[in-house]
C-alpha cells in the first residue's frame, strides 16, 4: 500500500493537469469577448490576490477577459509550459522563474515583449535596474517581473543582547560578521551564529554569488564565455565560509529541508541569511530585526532576480488581452494592492512613493530593509541556456569547502573545469 504522504503529490499533480487541460480552450467567450489563460503556481494568500485581481480585471473589461488557472506550483512551471507548446494547449501568459527565461526565449511562441514595455505608458525606467536586467535576454525583453526578492541578515535580537554582542550596523563587515556568529555559538546546547542552505541547489549558490561580488569577483567573463570566479575574490569569499563552518563550527548547515527557520524560532541560531519568504515564518514571540549583508571593503551588495510573467503567441486577439491584463496587473496601485495582501515586495521604485506604502510597511516591519536593500543589487545572474550546469557546479563547489572535503583553491580548480565544459556546450 502507499503511504499516504506519497499519493498527495500524486493528486495534486493529477488535478493541476486536468485543471490545465480544462483551462486551455479557444480563447473565444460569451458575447465575442477574447479570453487569455494565465497560468500560475501562487497558492495561500498569494492566490486568494491573484484570482480577486482577476475577477477585478474582467469585472471591468468584458470584451478582454482572463482565465486564470492554477497549474500546480511554481517549481514545475518551466515543464508544464514546455510540454504544453507540445500538447498545442500552452497558455498566453505564465509564471516563470527568472532562471527559465534563457530557455524559454528559444520557443518561436513567445512573445517579444520589447516594443511593449517601451511605451509611454508602461513605465519601464520603473521598475528596479536589476529587474530590467534579468528580464532580458541578449537584446530581447522577455518577461515582466511579477516578484522580487533578494537576500538580507534576519537576527535574534535578544540572542545578541543576552551574548553582549553589539547588534548589526548598517557599516558592519564580514569579520565583524564572524565574530558575531562566534559569540553566539555554543557547542554544548547546539546553539549556532549563523546558518547556510548547503544542499548544493541555486538556494546554496546564490548566497554565495553575493559574496563574490562584494569581494570584487565575477561569475564569468564579460561575455559569458568562460568562468572568472577563480580568483582572489573566489578564495576571499570560500575561505570565509571555510572558517565559519569548519574553524569556528558557528554554521548551521541546512540540508535543504527548511530547518533552518524552527531552529531560529527555537532560539539556537543566532542569524539567518534569508529573504522577506522566511519573515511570516517567525513566530509572533520572537524579537527579530533585519540588517544588509555584511560588506567587503564598504560594499554591501546583495542579490535578487525577479520571477517572471511571459507571454505566449496564440493569435493576435489574445496576446492583446494578455499585454493588456500583464500591463494592468504590473502596474505601481494594482501591484501594491497584491503587496499588501500577500508581503510581496514592490516591484517599481514609484510603489514607495504611494500613500498606501506606509501601510504596506505597517503591516509588514521586516520589509523595510528588504526594499531599500533592492538599491544595493548591483549585479544578475547570466541569462544563459547553460546556467542551470553552471549553478550545479557552483553549489558543488561552496558545498565541498563548507563541510572541509576540499580547501578553497581545489573547490575552485574543480569548478572551474565543471563550468569550463558547460560553457563550452552551450
Amino acid at each position: 500500500m502507499v503511504p499516504t504522504r506519497k499519493l498527495v503529490p500524486v493528486l495534486v499533480g493529477a488535478l493541476a493537469a486536468g485543471a490545465l487541460a480544462a483551462g486551455c480552450g479557444s480563447g473565444s467567450g460569451d458575447s465575442g469577448a477574447t479570453t487569455a489563460i494565465v497560468w500560475h503556481g501562487e497558492v495561500d494568500a498569494s492566490g486568494k490576490s491573484l484570482t480577486a485581481l482577476g475577477n477585478q480585471w474582467n469585472a471591468k473589461h468584458p470584451k478582454q477577459k482572463v482565465k486564470l488557472v492554477f497549474d500546480g506550483g511554481s517549481d514545475g512551471a518551466l515543464q508544464k509550459t514546455v510540454a504544453g507548446f507540445t500538447a498545442g494547449n500552452y497558455p498566453d501568459m505564465a509564471y516563470q522563474f527568472g532562471s527559465s527565461a534563457a530557455q524559454l526565449v528559444r520557443q518561436p511562441k513567445l512573445v517579444d515583449l520589447t516594443k511593449e514595455v517601451k511605451k509611454s505608458d508602461f513605465g519601464w525606467d520603473d521598475f528596479y535596474p536589476s529587474e530590467r536586467v534579468a528580464a532580458t535576454v541578449g537584446d530581447k525583453v522577455v518577461g515582466v517581473p511579477a516578484l522580487v526578492d533578494n537576500l538580507a541578515v534576519v537576527y535574534n535580537k535578544k540572542m545578541f543582547q543576552d551574548a553582549g554582542v553589539p547588534l548589526p550596523t548598517a557599516t558592519w563587515s564580514w569579520d565583524d560578521f564572524r565574530s558575531a556568529a562566534a559569540k553566539l555559538t555554543d557547542p554544548a546546547t547546539k546553539t549556532y551564529g549563523w546558518a547556510y542552505v548547503n544542499d548544493g541547489s541555486e538556494d546554496t549558490v546564490w548566497r554565495y554569488l553575493a559574496l563574490l561580488w562584494q569581494a570584487g569577483g565575477e561569475l564569468l567573463n564579460s561575455d559569458n564565455t568562460k568562468p572568472a570566479f577563480d580568483s582572489a575574490a573566489g578564495r576571499t569569499s570560500l575561505q570565509l565560509l571555510q572558517d565559519m563552518a569548519v574553524k569556528d563550527k558557528s554554521v548551521y548547515l541546512d540540508n535543504g529541508n527548511g530547518q533552518y527557520v524552527n531552529l531560529f524560532n527555537s532560539g539556537k541560531i543566532g542569524m539567518l541569511w534569508t529573504g522577506p519568504w522566511d519573515l511570516s515564518s517567525i513566530n509572533k514571540g520572537v524579537d527579530y530585526d533585519v540588517a544588509l549583508l555584511p560588506g567587503y571593503n564598504g560594499n554591501h551588495e546583495t542579490i535578487s532576480g525577479p520571477d517572471l510573467w511571459m507571454a505566449f503567441d496564440h493569435s493576435a486577439k489574445r496576446t492583446k488581452t494578455t499585454l493588456a491584463f500583464m500591463t494592468w496587473l504590473t502596474s505601481p496601485k494594482v501591484h501594491m494592492q497584491y503587496a499588501m495582501a500577500t508581503g510581496n515586495l514592490p516591484i517599481r521604485k514609484s510603489e514607495t512613493q504611494l500613500p498606501v506604502y506606509q501601510d504596506f510597511l505597517k503591516k509588514y516591519p521586516g520589509n523595510k530593509v528588504f526594499v531599500q536593500n533592492l538599491d544595493n543589487v548591483k549585479h544578475v545572474r547570466p541569462n544563459i541556456a547553460s546556467y542551470g550546469e553552471i549553478s550545479t557546479a557552483i553549489g558543488q563547489m561552496v558545498q565541498s569547502v563548507l563541510i572541509g572535503k576540499a580547501d578553497p583553491q581545489k573547490a575552485l580548480d574543480t569548478a572551474k573545469d565543471s563550468v569550463t565544459s558547460a560553457l563550452a556546450g552551450q
